[in-house]
């Protein structure tokens, strides 16, 4: 009775014991194809090219995909962008890659500070907003390569204000006092609204006094230019020399005489 008891355990435990190790070998068997072990495949470039062509290549690859988008105004819109993985990249069938699409529609930001920046930091601000540069001009003032303005379409733009990216800003530089020199103009004999005119062409700064302390001066704009300082010739008769941004006194009255106009517009410069 004990042998026959005896057999029978044994019998039962070999059969566990069978049992185990195919449960084993067939664990690990399923594991490695589940996990599909081996069987990398590398992950293609797909940037430049349009999210639909870029999804349809890597479905066809056994991948899924993950679509985000930013926004950058020199590319097509629906371009791809970035990829994760990278180029290259070994990685099983099934797992996810990571696509970010340029936008159809630029975001709006608020306008950056540009005033009192130089231009390299301008500049830098710019891109780093994903704006563009636009126009540059040049303004004759004493802070030398430094921005004085910014303009969109035209117009001062303020700091703050609600932009598109991608948009052109124009700025407005310092280029230092006295880089440019030209003859004085003549101004004598003009009102002062015409004389201002034609100043402000020369990037020059007035500075309107009235032609003696007995001048009563009504109308400013309307007044006359009856003397400036310095002239338009020097006494050899040669033409005086000014730089931009200088400063030129001119002398008014209401209704002069004849005599009171300086006509002849010489002075030792």
């Amino acid at each position: 009775m004990k042998d026959k008891i005896k057999k029978i355990f044994l019998f039962n435990l070999g059969v566990v014991l069978l049992l185990c190790a195919v449960l084993y070998v067939s664990f690990f068997a399923a594991l490695h194809w589940i996990t599909r072990h081996g069987e990398e495949v590398q992950i293609p470039d797909v940037r430049g090219r349009s999210v639909d062509q870029a999804i349809t290549q890597l479905k066809a690859m056994h991948f899924e995909v993950f679509v985000d988008s930013t926004y950058e105004p020199s590319i097509k819109p629906f371009t791809v962008l970035k990829q994760v993985p990278d180029t290259g990249s070994l990685v099983k069938q099934g797992r996810t890659v990571f696509l970010t699409v340029n936008m159809l529609m630029p975001p709006y930001i608020p306008m950056p500070s540009l005033v009192n920046l130089s231009f390299r930091s301008a500049v830098m601000l710019l891109h780093n907003n994903k704006l563009l540069l636009g126009d540059t001009t040049y303004k004759p003032d004493i802070a030398a390569g430094a921005v004085l303005e910014q303009h969109y379409k035209g117009a001062i733009i303020t700091a703050g204000e609600m932009i598109a990216q991608g948009s052109r800003i124009s700025l407005v530089i310092g280029d230092g006092l006295g880089n440019t020199e030209f003859n004085v103009p003549n101004v004598v004999s003009m009102n002062v609204e015409e004389a201002m005119t034609v100043l402000s062409q020369y990037s020059l700064i007035p500075v309107i006094v009235a032609y003696d302390q007995l001048s009563v001066i009504t109308d400013t704009l309307a007044a006359i230019v009856v003397d400036q300082e310095p002239r338009e010739l020097n006494q050899a008769g040669a033409a005086n020399r000014i730089k931009e941004g200088d400063f030129i006194n001119i002398k008014i009255s209401q209704n002069p005489n004849s005599q009171e106009i300086h006509k002849d517009n010489t002075n030792q410069q």
